[in-house]
């Protein structure tokens, strides 16, 4: 079970990840995407994080979880769009820790170092029930966080959350939808997979471009020639180039 939060649309890279991306064949229903806007904040995430996480505890029943807490969704970050505090950031961890199955915690994005450290310190001291100081000692890198030397990254205050209360709603009612579809409590002990195991294959062909791909993808892919006849795909040849791109 694969579940994501993120940024979606206005061509945000990398374009993927809408709500009704969901998985394929034996995998239809074990990704959910929940696709948020510009100006995201604290109460905005969590209307969604929590009960959709808590379901998802309740039906799929993890034997671990593996969480990515990427800091460009902090406010302040140089490319995020989001507008969280480091006091919402830290809450998801807080509140998946608290279902007392074994979490392991990775980085992930952050464009502003020294709200990354900020955010990892802090959410480093919830998994450790450590008690840390606002105020940051004194160290080499001190000025690095001027001007208040805190702890803490604030949400902007002037802000707007492109996300609307239908919006909100909408997103959660059908990704809980999604979540009905599945068998309560997968009760199947992991196996050594069969080396002659194939998933079988997906006919592409038979979808329309539009409905396989974004328009994101659709403007960024990469051909190669061989496959429109323009060459043997080796660079050498009628066509030239091995690769290219279709839209220049």
């Amino acid at each position: 079970m694969t579940v994501s939060f993120h940024k979606y649309g206005d061509y945000f890279f990398p374009g993927t990840g809408d709500l009704t991306d969901t998985g394929e064949l034996n995998g239809k229903y074990y990704t959910l995407n929940v696709p948020l806007k510009d100006g995201t904040s604290d109460d905005t995430f969590h209307a969604l994080f929590k009960p959709i996480m808590r379901r998802v505890m309740e039906v799929f029943q993890p034997g671990a979880i593996v969480m990515q807490c990427g800091a460009d969704s902090l406010a302040h970050d140089r490319l995020g769009c989001f507008n969280m505090s480091l006091r919402g950031h830290g809450e998801a961890i807080r509140f998946m820790k608290e279902f007392g199955v074994p979490l392991l915690i990775t980085g992930g994005g952050g464009y502003t170092k020294h709200n990354v450290a900020r955010c990892w310190t802090y959410e480093t001291a919830i998994l450790t029930d450590t008690q840390v100081p606002e105020q940051l000692p004194r160290s080499d890198y001190h000025e690095y966080f001027a001007p208040d030397f805190s702890l803490n990254v604030s949400a902007h205050k002037v802000m707007d959350d492109s996300n609307t209360k239908a919006d909100i709603e909408r997103i959660r009612r059908e990704v809980l939808e999604y979540l009905r579809h599945l068998q309560h409590a997968p009760g199947v002990q992991m196996q050594e997979v069969p080396p002659d195991f194939r998933v079988p294959r997906y006919n592409y062909d038979e979808e329309p471009l539009e409905e396989r791909v974004g328009k994101y993808a659709r403007e960024h892919v990469i051909i190669r020639d061989q496959e429109e006849g323009m060459g043997d795909g080796t660079g050498v040849g009628p066509g030239g180039g091995g690769w290219h791109d279709p839209y220049e």
